[in-house]
């Protein structure tokens, strides 16, 4: 039964005509005419008896108009709590460890004052962990940081090219040095994010095109523990900016002027196409584009 046509029915009870139904709901005579019938029919009952010009209830029709008002009155609380002032519902986001940390350290505590009603579920993962779980529904919303990732399904909702550097002990061996070339520090300890793992893979597709390989002294997914050993040893790294620049800032790391090695990694935030976008996940969504997506 189609809620359309139950309004309409509601409406030619209350008014007791068919033309003044159209004139109310902006529709033509013939097709509140024709709503009524396919409710008649549905119904297998008379609702209305037409004589003289004139309608009335039948009996049938008296016990539906009762239905149609709980209806009505059902449909119009759902509504309202639709449409609450403020969002709620829980929201779960899949992301690698470095936009995770990024996000509960800077723009966490700010979200919660702002939307409490609001949950968030954090879980972290590899892009193809992530796309899966979009595909079965069991994430949200994602954000990567890997190639730039088009696909007929996924919704991008917001996107930026990160800028990435090859990172060093600012007292270490390279602390004077102009500009290098990728091959004068292949042979130095690295220290690397997890093989085949989104920017990794990226670094190493890069590399094989150039006919290089790195073979890294420590690979380990959490970049808080990268930069900490970078900075106390002889140790390199390759690390997107917003991991490393508050460090390069206070002086604990440097970069290193590496002139041809440049790979093209993207943070994107993105959803399929067929979720329902709540309010919360709406409100959410709205939050890391202005807060993570926004220029340094």
């Amino acid at each position: 039964m189609e809620l359309r046509n139950l309004l309409t029915f509601m409406h030619v009870a209350e008014l007791g005509s068919f033309t003044k139904a159209a004139q109310k709901l902006g529709y033509s005579q013939s097709t509140i005419s024709f709503q009524i019938k396919q409710l008649e029919e549905e119904l297998d009952c008379l609702l209305f008896e037409r004589i003289n010009h004139t309608i009335s209830l039948t009996a049938r029709g008296h016990h539906l108009l009762s239905y149609a008002h709980q209806v009505q009155a059902l449909t119009d609380d759902f509504m309202e709590n639709m449409e609450a002032k403020e969002p709620h519902g829980n929201v779960h986001i899949v992301l690698p460890d470095s936009v995770c940390e990024e996000m509960i350290y800077q723009h966490y505590s700010d979200f919660h004052q702002k939307y409490p009603h609001i949950s968030i579920r954090f879980t972290t993962g590899d892009t193809s962990l992530m796309l899966d779980m979009l595909d079965h529904n069991t994430a949200d919303v994602i954000i990567t940081l890997d190639r730039r990732i088009y696909h007929k399904d996924y919704v991008i909702a917001n996107e930026m090219r990160l800028p990435m550097h090859f990172v060093a002990n600012p007292r270490g061996k390279f602390a004077c040095a102009g500009k290098l070339s990728v091959r004068d520090i292949i042979d130095e300890p690295f220290i690397l994010t997890e093989y085949d793992q989104g920017y990794r893979r990226v670094f190493d597709r890069e590399l094989a095109k150039q006919s290089l390989f790195i073979s890294p002294t420590l690979e380990i997914g959490c970049t808080d523990i990268i930069t900490a050993m970078v900075a106390k040893s002889d140790m390199l790294s390759y690390l997107p900016d917003f991991v490393t620049k508050p460090l390069v800032d206070i002086g604990a790391l440097s970069y290193l002027d590496v002139e041809d090695f440049h790979i093209d990694v993207w943070k994107q935030l993105i959803y399929h196409k067929n979720k329902w976008i709540s309010g919360s996940l709406r409100t959410f969504i709205d939050y890391v584009s202005a807060s993570e997506f926004s220029a340094e």
